[in-house]
């Protein structure tokens, strides 16, 4: 064992860190000599997935198989947004900046997966040192590609709009294809940040609340659906006895404030992500176009009543809880973000097929309670 000074000192920890004291002993005190919680790494595991959020989230599944296959591993994540990703289940979350890349360039990994076909993610990819890797690499004139046949299915289906339309793989089942692995429903790993202290003294507290995120990003606007089918909606489930909430961020608010003064339903304001996330925990179900909030719902456990149009159902696996409504109208729009048609066909879902969606996505426990006649 190597001694500093005649003080041992274990490198090869999954908890020591080098450059600042590791958290045993910051927060118990521990130092390497006797220290009970002292976990040797038998493997570094490096997974590449930058963003976006929702696709970070949807990926945390892998975390459990790969706990499962290497319980000693050190499993190190880069991604755009650190904030999403649980610390309790990944060793080192870093960044996406120049000095994760000089320092990830310098080590040793057996295993790095690279989910994203970004070019700077399968650049980094080639050059960094491992045994075994999985996912996408950069060919010589800077075009993307499998670096395995396992990566095949997953690249087509990103590459070929015909392909990704006969697609029946969940793109949880894919991720865990292209790492070698059979996909056995493992959930997704994530945190509700009900340790924050978060209040919600303004939230009604009659059950059953269904959130309601009524925006879906400005990329592909042919998901959104107009307010007067969020009033219809709203209506219904007032008049059924549940708590319509509802959710977004500030590309939202403007719509979120008409929506509740023209329905009375909860609106309380936007929030920075981790709190947001908690108030989403709040919810009994939530109603949701595929957004960042749709992944924050299936992460959370959430029954979810998922609003599609121009995407693969196929790709989003809800784990038996909700249901996924698509407009009465078929989709023309694949992966577009104007519709060829002129207007959406998401105006051609019915408010009322959502709100049979809903009754039927949520625990009979749930279900308000009609006081007698």
């Amino acid at each position: 064992m190597p001694e500093l000074n005649g003080i041992l000192v274990h490198p090869d920890c999954r908890h020591f860190r080098g450059d600042v004291p590791c958290r045993p002993n910051k927060e118990q005190g521990y130092q390497c000599a006797g220290c009970p919680v002292y976990a040797p790494t038998q493997e570094r595991i490096l997974i590449i997935k930058l963003g976006a959020i929702g696709d970070v989230i949807r990926t945390t599944p892998l975390l459990r198989r790969l706990r499962e296959e290497y319980p000693a591993a050190k499993i190190t994540w880069l991604t755009h947004t650190p904030a999403i990703l649980p610390p309790s289940a990944v060793d080192e979350i870093l960044k996406l900046d120049m000095t994760a890349v000089l320092h990830l360039q310098a080590r040793e990994f057996e295993i790095v997966i690279n989910l994203d076909k970004d070019k700077e993610a399968c650049a980094l990819h080639d050059t960094i040192r491992a045994v075994q890797k999985f996912g996408y690499t950069l060919l010589p004139n800077g075009v993307p590609w499998p670096g395995n046949s396992l990566a095949n299915h997953k690249f087509l289906t990103g590459v070929f709009d015909e392909l990704s339309l006969q697609n029946q793989k969940p793109y949880v089942q894919e991720i865990f294809e292209l790492c070698g692995y059979e996909f056995r429903g493992e959930e997704y790993v994530f945190e509700n940040h009900d340790d924050k202290g978060y209040r919600w003294d303004n939230l009604p507290t009659s059950r059953p609340r269904i959130g309601l995120n009524t925006g879906c990003g400005d990329r592909w606007t042919t998901r959104l659906w107009s307010d007067s089918h969020w009033i219809a909606l709203i209506t219904e489930l007032q008049q059924a006895g549940y708590t319509p909430v509802l959710l977004g961020g500030a590309a939202e608010d403007e719509r979120n404030q008409r929506l509740h003064l023209a329905t009375g339903a909860a609106y309380l304001g936007t929030f920075p992500l981790e709190q947001f996330i908690n108030l989403m925990q709040q919810m009994d179900l939530v109603v949701t176009q595929v957004t960042m909030a749709m992944h924050i719902s299936i992460a959370l456990g959430k029954p979810t009543v998922l609003m599609n149009n121009i995407f693969n159902p196929h790709e989003f696996d809800l784990y038996g809880r909700g249901q996924i409504v698509q407009p009465d109208r078929e989709c023309v729009c694949f992966y577009r973000g104007t519709c060829k048609l002129g207007t959406s066909c998401m105006e051609d879902l019915p408010p009322s097929k959502v709100f049979a969606a809903v009754q039927a996505s949520l625990p009979t426990s749930s279900l308000p309670r009609l006081s007698a006649l």
